[in-house]
């Protein structure tokens, strides 16, 4: 992935906005309350159609520009028709989506070009807890993140970013201390 410098844009990234939204939100710290939303309709087998259009944030409600769709299945060995990505095949794809935005974000804010950025995200998970077979976690076990990453700064300011970005990400900071989940459920 190759970046241009454009005037205020680093990596693609709207510096001035950037700026301008953390001073914002430094100004009005209430801004920075957002609730993000899924929708979810079940298909078919294990088959499911999600749709992301709404949102809360700076105080009010909130749509996307465009509605996003993601079906989710599991492959045929595990009794789906591969319809799409398993769901913990998104929370790999949610961390290093989370991990490279916030790199991309940190070197424009601290003026770092980057020329590369690359990641592989795994997830070793054991089916006999979620088969109910042995007490095992049901989740991923272990996740690791390779990153490749190039730019015009020195191999130390490329690893502090990529650590910076680890710092503040939402998606790592969800995986790696867990969130209280509430299920409430309605009989149609």
């Amino acid at each position: 992935m190759t970046m241009t410098t454009d005037t205020g844009h680093r990596n693609g990234v709207d510096t001035a906005t950037l700026f301008a939204t953390l001073d914002a939100v430094k100004a009005m710290p209430a801004a920075a309350q957002f609730q993000f939303r899924a929708h979810n309709e079940w298909q078919t087998g294990t088959h499911s159609r999600t749709t992301i259009s709404d949102y809360f944030g700076v105080g009010e409600e909130r749509e996307h520009e465009h509605v996003f769709t993601f079906d989710a299945d599991h492959p045929a060995v595990l009794v789906g028709r591969d319809n799409g990505p398993t769901p913990v095949e998104f929370v790999l794809h949610a961390l290093a989506a989370c991990l490279t935005a916030g790199l991309a974000n940190i070197a424009a804010a601290r003026g770092v070009t980057l020329t590369e950025v690359r990641s592989t995200v795994t997830g070793d998970i054991d089916l006999n807890g979620i088969l109910g077979l042995q007490p095992v976690r049901n989740g991923y076990q272990q996740v690791s993140v390779r990153f490749v990453v190039a730019g015009d700064a020195s191999e130390d300011v490329l690893r502090s970013i990529v650590e910076q970005s680890r710092q503040r990400s939402a998606v790592y900071d969800v995986i790696t201390n867990g969130v209280p989940v509430d299920i409430e459920v309605e009989v149609a």
